[in-house]
């Protein structure tokens, strides 16, 4: 995906820098043992896997060691942002445990708000949406400007409140994109675990919020498809077309199974784990 010039943010400043982060997603969010997670961990507990440098001991063994939840997992830059910005540098480890307790809290705020911060500079590189561009960059830099608010401030923002505002663009880009896509192509909320799509045509489908776990997208057509909140868990994208897809992102991505022949937006890459 191509930014043009004069946005506020670029994706790429949207994408998480562990190096500058305290282990934040491995200390303040909780999971249960499950295909996901080999252990569990209750929020605000450092995960037995993190070392003193806040790096992970298993990074490269995730997979392998069951612990493919985390592979999936990506705090769109909010890790570093709460790290650096809202606490100054200061880790949970050395500020005490009213400011560990302030951090842990904080980190779940950020992480949504920089989420909508990346559907929102999305949405300003979508030719199609252009009638809505102006109202985007209004919201984007007031969410932006929400970052930046003090700790205590975040953690007394009504978040739900503000994606509200914020999905509401978000419907608006979407109905432009599929303009004319008609009323067989809405699969909004549509539960398809385990569906047998194969060389389907969901070209400029509606499937926000969709259940595909599992579901067999072999081949399948999704050029500028909606895929916001849809569940890829373990849904079969071999050789199928996302091309120009809009609001899919790299953790949905690393919840899928994909290969080669599978074709991408430019705003997400290839996962790693994908067949060649």
């Amino acid at each position: 995906m191509e930014q043009r010039s004069g946005d506020v943010l670029h994706l790429r400043d949207l994408r998480a820098d562990c190096g500058s982060c305290f282990g934040l997603c491995c200390v303040a969010l909780p999971f249960a043992a499950s295909s996901d997670f080999a252990v569990d961990k209750p929020a605000g507990k450092p995960c037995g896997n993190l070392r003193d440098d806040f790096r992970c001991g298993i990074h490269t063994r995730l997979r392998d060691t069951g612990f493919t939840g985390c592979t999936v997992y990506d705090c769109f830059g909010a890790g570093q942002k709460v790290s650096q910005v809202t606490f100054g540098g200061r880790n949970w480890r050395t500020g005490g445990r009213e400011h560990a307790r302030r951090m842990f809290d904080v980190f779940p705020v950020v992480r949504q708000l920089h989420e909508l911060l990346w559907y929102l500079t999305e949405t300003l590189t979508l030719r199609a949406a252009r009638p809505v561009h102006a109202d985007v960059r209004r919201m984007l830099d007031e969410t932006e400007k929400l970052t930046g608010r003090t700790a205590q401030e975040l953690a007394e923002l009504d978040v739900a409140a503000h994606r509200q505002r914020v999905n509401e663009l978000l419907l608006r880009t979407s109905e432009l994109m599929r303009a004319g896509a008609g009323r067989k192509k809405n699969r909004r909320n549509a539960d398809l675990i385990g569906a047998r799509l194969k060389g389907a045509d969901l070209s400029r489908a509606n499937l926000r919020g969709a259940y595909l776990i599992a579901a067999d997208l072999t081949g399948a057509d999704l050029r500028g498809a909606d895929l916001i909140g849809a569940d890829l868990r373990d849904t079969d994208l071999t050789d199928a077309d996302l091309t120009g897809a809009f609001f899919l992102t790299q953790p949905q991505l690393n919840a899928a199974r994909g290969s080669a022949g599978t074709r991408l937006p430019t705003s997400v890459t290839r996962p790693g784990h994908w067949a060649a």
